[in-house]
């Protein structure tokens, strides 16, 4: 398909506000510290791209290449991190902060007292049938780390991975780097997503999070990190 994948059990083509979108997910090698965001969206990508084209590269990808994928080994969870990682709640899709190892880098990332006072807010949320309060609190950077699981890829299966700095720059470098195309770095899995950084700014973030809420790139082995959006023709 011109050089695209379609992941299993994923659409290609989704309707939004009476447009349909196809998202055309690009498979790469496994990137790691050893390569560049720019450098692997000029290489996967740019053959690629056509003009009113946006392209969305998962965060995870980008704080890979930051040097952001911290090896479980190197991470010495506090006692505190061991049991705050106990009132997270746990999903299929994906460890979040529900491990000593994540929640230690949650509280390295966003401080603890940050941390602490999401904690609080969210117990008093749980309280009264409220849920997503914690992050709300503690913020992008806590929601965006993960830790492995059975569907991570080699070597992230030992590592945790961070959210990526800078993303709004690194969007603009890649965007400079493609001649000018929109580029997105999206926080995306199984139960919604986010976006972290966007170049130019009058891209619609919030369209943008309903044309990719059921994670077209997904969740396992698929290993495509980015992917274009394309209106239909």
């Amino acid at each position: 398909m011109d050089g695209f994948v379609v992941n299993d059990s994923k659409n290609e083509i989704i309707e939004v506000d009476g447009v349909n979108y196809r998202r055309l997910a690009i498979k790469t090698h496994v990137i790691t510290d050893k390569d560049t965001i720019v450098g692997v969206c000029e290489q996967y990508a740019k053959p690629l791209i056509k003009e009113n084209d946006i392209l969305f590269i998962t965060e995870k990808i980008v704080g890979c290449t930051q040097g952001r994928a911290i090896p479980l080994k190197d991470i010495k969870p506090r006692p505190l991190a061991k049991l705050l990682c106990k009132f997270v709640l746990k999903t299929p899709y994906g460890i979040g902060l529900a491990m000593p190892e994540t929640m230690e880098m949650a509280l390295r990332e966003c401080g603890t007292m940050r941390i602490l006072f999401a904690a609080f807010i969210s117990a008093i949320g749980k309280l009264i049938g409220k849920r997503g309060w914690f992050y709300q609190i503690a913020g992008e950077k806590a929601r965006a780390i993960d830790g492995p699981c059975d569907c991570t890829l080699p070597p992230y299966n030992e590592c945790v991975s961070l959210a990526p700095a800078e993303p709004e720059v690194v969007a603009e470098d890649v965007s400079k780097a493609l001649g000018g195309v929109g580029v997105i770095i999206t926080d995306i899995n199984d139960l919604g997503g986010n976006i972290l950084g966007a170049y130019p700014a009058s891209i619609d973030c919030d369209l943008m999070v309903r044309i990719l809420k059921d994670n077209p790139l997904g969740q396992s082995h698929e290993q495509t990190p980015m992917g274009i959006i394309r209106v239909a023709e």
